[in-house]
Order: C-alpha cells, then sequence, then structure tokens
C-alpha cells in the first residue's frame, strides 16, 4: 500500500492517543490568545467529533494561583484538552494532575516559537535541550492516567532540525502521540509548512503522528495526510475568521463530502460571514463584559473580513470600534456580494 493509499484509507478510521479513541482525524490546534473557551464554542458548532485544544496554559502560572481564566471552559466543547508550557519537570507533573480531571489528554507545548516564551527555556527552546525536553514528558505521563501528547516543529533553525531524533525521544519518553508543525522555530509561520518532513517523523516512530501547518482547506488537509501519510491534522490559523473549516474538513474526509470551497459570504455552514462574526463577538462581549470583549476581539476582526472587498477599510473601522453596537454597525454596512 502507498503512503497515498495508506493515508486516505486511514483518516475514515477512528483517531486513537493512548487510552482516548476519537471519532475524528482532526484536531483544532491550541494557539495563545486565540483558542478561549468561546472559539472552542463555535467550532463545536460545526464538529461535534474533532479534539480541541486549550490555550497554553502556564505550569509555573499555575503553580502560583495564576491562569484561571485559561482553565474556563464548557461541558459541552468536550472532547478537549488542555495544553501544557514550561521547562520544569516538578512544575509541569503539579500542573497536569490538576488537570487531569478536566481534560482528555495533556498536550506539552515544545513548539511555540514567540520569543517571550522561548528566553525562558520554554516552548520550541526545548528542543535544542533533548534531556530536559524527555524528562519533562516523564513526568507528566508520570503523574497522570490520561493520554499525554507533545506538540514541536522540525527544529530550532534550519541548520539544526533535529524533529526525527526528537520524536523518538519523545516516543521512548512516554509520549501517546505526537503534533508536528512543519516549520522550524527560526521561521516562526513564514515560507511554507514541510509535510514531507513530517512524513519521516511518522516512519521513525509507532506512535500517532498529526500534522500541523498550511492546513487551510479540506483539499489541503487530505494533501497533508497522503503527503505525510499521518494519522491526522491539526488546524490552527486556518480555523481564524473561519470557525467552520474543521466541520468542513471532517465531512469531505469523513463523508466524501464535496471539498469545493463556499465563497467568502457563505464559508460557514447555516451561516453568513457577517452572522458568525457577529455571533463570536457576542459571546465574547458575553464572557468578558463588552470593553475587554470587544478589545479581545480586534485581533479576530481581519480575519473575518479577509477576501471582502475594501477589507482594509472594513478593518480600520473594526478595530477603533469600542462598543458591540459599533462592531454591528460596521458589518452591517458591508454589502453581501
Amino acid at each position: 500500500m502507498t503512503i497515498s493509499q495508506q493515508a486516505t484509507t486511514e483518516t475514515t478510521a477512528k483517531l486513537t492517543i493512548g487510552s482516548l479513541k476519537l471519532d475524528s482525524p482532526v484536531i483544532l490546534a491550541p494557539m495563545a490568545g486565540f483558542t478561549d473557551s468561546v472559539l472552542r464554542g463555535l467550532v463545536r458548532m460545526f464538529s461535534s467529533k474533532c479534539l480541541v485544544v486549550s490555550e497554553m496554559v502556564s505550569a509555573e502560572g499555575m503553580h502560583w494561583g495564576h491562569e484561571k481564566e485559561l482553565l474556563n471552559f464548557n461541558e459541552g466543547e468536550k472532547p478537549l484538552a488542555f495544553q501544557l508550557s514550561g521547562h520544569k519537570p516538578e512544575l509541569m507533573a503539579e500542573g497536569a494532575r490538576k488537570l487531569e480531571a478536566i481534560s482528555s489528554l495533556i498536550d506539552i507545548n515544545m513548539g511555540c516559537p514567540v520569543p517571550k516564551i522561548v528566553k525562558n527555556h520554554d516552548g520550541s527552546k526545548l528542543m535544542t535541550d533533548l534531556p530536559l525536553a524527555s524528562s519533562i514528558i516523564k513526568a507528566v505521563k508520570e503523574a497522570v492516567n490520561i493520554p499525554v501528547t507533545v506538540k514541536c516543529r522540525l527544529g530550532w533553525d534550519c541548520s539544526s532540525k533535529n524533529y526525527v531524533e526528537f520524536a523518538k525521544m519523545a516516543e521512548d519518553s512516554g509520549a501517546d502521540a505526537i503534533i508536528v508543525h512543519g516549520r522550524t522555530r527560526s521561521q516562526m509561520y513564514s515560507g511554507k509548512a514541510d509535510w514531507a518532513a513530517i512524513g519521516e517523523v511518522k516512519r521513525a516512530v509507532n506512535i500517532p503522528v498529526i500534522g500541523n501547518g498550511d492546513i487551510t482547506t479540506p483539499l489541503m488537509a487530505k494533501e497533508c495526510l497522503e503527503t505525510s501519510g499521518c494519522d491526522g491534522v491539526a488546524i490552527g490559523r486556518g480555523v481564524l475568521g473561519d470557525p467552520g473549516l474543521i466541520g468542513r474538513i471532517e465531512n469531505y474526509l469523513l463523508n466524501c463530502e464535496s471539498a469545493t470551497e463556499p465563497d467568502n459570504e457563505h464559508r460557514h455552514i447555516g451561516l453568513s460571514l457577517r452572522e458568525i462574526a457577529l455571533l463570536h463577538c457576542r459571546k465574547e462581549v458575553e464572557y468578558r463584559g463588552e470593553e475587554q470583549g470587544i478589545r479581545y476581539m480586534r485581533k479576530f476582526f481581519a480575519h473575518y473580513v479577509r477576501g471582502v472587498r475594501n477589507a482594509c477599510t472594513y478593518r480600520f473601522d473594526l478595530v477603533r470600534c469600542s462598543t458591540l453596537a459599533e462592531v454591528e454597525a460596521v458589518f452591517a454596512g458591508i454589502p453581501v456580494e
């Protein structure tokens, strides 16, 4: 069986991560500052099967009684995983124990490229210290009775790609699956994700491998699976402004529905761009209060008007809104094309 045939067959099967059996090969990837309870709930509106993952939660922050907002969730979001970040094995184990009762699995962040994270030796910086990374995985695995996954990149930079060695270490240390973003830390989010490199990881280990990076349509999800032979895909930035994306990918992979993407105005199943954007905004206002909710939404507005004629004008207006009524007025002025 070719890699392409194997991937096509496996996308119709359940994704099993340790003791967790999922009915979908698609995962909402963790994104700091984005995958809060509200966005996870929106994704769940369009997909009842996918695993959704929280924002990055600091183990040290939890230890000192912080991060409480990041732990908010609704039962309707499940299956739900929490992503844990840190570089101290004992605190990572402590944090994992605290999360075990509310989480379907614990995902360890060893892939975040943001400077303020790596300067503390967290995130993708851990790919430069395999003994420490191994100690963390072992500590978390020993602390909980739920599956443990690791999210990583291809390495620190193009001259130090160690993704295969890292993946083997993660498996040997007890990880139940590995999520691989197909870029190095130095690339951040530039260039093209290397799905073939993810395939090298898949062939090197016996645990499930989840591909991540540049998956923004059902056809791209299938192409990633066929190129890499991986067991599933994790969708991150693609859901920004398009929380129905994961549902469409699932319908294509699992139900053989058309991969034809709807036009920009109707890219959400049963809801227009305007309706889903305003629903998101209203839910954030309900969750955070009007002032903070509108402020939080500003980073989403550009994604919601992506592809709309005169989008830059609407972005300019939206990021200057301070009330829900002002946001509603701007969206009411966007013509339906």
